[in-house]
């Protein structure tokens, strides 16, 4: 990902290639597309800007991006890879910051500033809503708003201890049906006391410390293992 010239800020995780395929595919010269970004967006690109673009050695900013998008007659989506943050998200689906605020219930300059921190402090109510409005699948909801650490925290008690006592306090975090968090960490309660008992008779013998090194390799890997069982939302 580079950064975009007139910036020092990242542009979001542009792809190239998609931009060079979706031009070619409509027949489109670099020419073509930069007047397009500017007669539909008043945005002002030369045809070597665009084909910098196509070659990975320059990023559209996000506004570039939402007028690419409209000169290639595609969603901003279609333009970018794998989003990551907050922010890719949002340009992901076209939306404006402000818009974006207003939709969730949420004041534009906090918005901005917790977008721009990447901490997010909004409300059960808000993040329900952003939620939704950005289509965001359960393990992405939980890691752009901070809050995988504290699932964490519940995913090993309820491996350590009574995995039933834990079913609504992770239902709280993650909005998914209920039948299937319960055989998820029923799954993953299963998982780490049978890992415990082996650890203790490998070859016929183990010891604590062979035990704990198994129980903690397993703990720290448990977010994995919790989307693993859920499919990640």
């Amino acid at each position: 990902m580079t950064t975009h010239p007139t910036g020092g800020r990242p542009g979001p995780p542009f792809d190239a290639e998609a931009a060079r395929r979706l031009r070619e595919a409509l027949g489109m010269t670099p020419a073509h597309v930069a007047y397009g970004i500017w007669a539909a967006y008043g945005i002002r690109v030369a045809p070597d800007t665009v084909t910098a673009w196509e070659r990975g050695t320059a990023s559209p900013s996000g506004a570039e991006l939402t007028a690419l998008a409209g000169a290639l007659w595609c969603a901003p989506g279609e333009l970018l890879g794998a989003p990551r943050t907050l922010r890719e998200h949002r340009l992901a689906r076209g939306m404006a910051a402000d818009d974006l605020a207003l939709r969730i219930g949420v004041d534009p300059a906090a918005y901005a500033r917790m977008e721009a921190a990447g901490t997010w402090t909004g409300s059960d109510r808000q993040t329900a809503e952003l939620a939704e409005a950005l289509r965001l699948p359960c393990r992405a909801l939980i890691e752009l708003t901070g809050r995988d650490a504290k699932l964490a925290e519940l995913l090993r008690g309820a491996a350590t201890t009574r995995w039933q006592a834990y079913v609504r306090p992770v239902a709280k975090m993650v909005p998914l049906p209920k039948p299937r968090l319960q055989a998820a960490l029923q799954g993953l309660h299963g998982d780490y006391q049978g890992l415990m008992a082996a650890s203790l008779n490998w070859g016929g013998g183990g010891s604590s410390e062979e035990s704990g090194h198994a129980g903690r390799a397993f703990l720290d890997g448990i977010l994995e293992a919790f989307w693993a069982r859920t499919g990640g939302g």
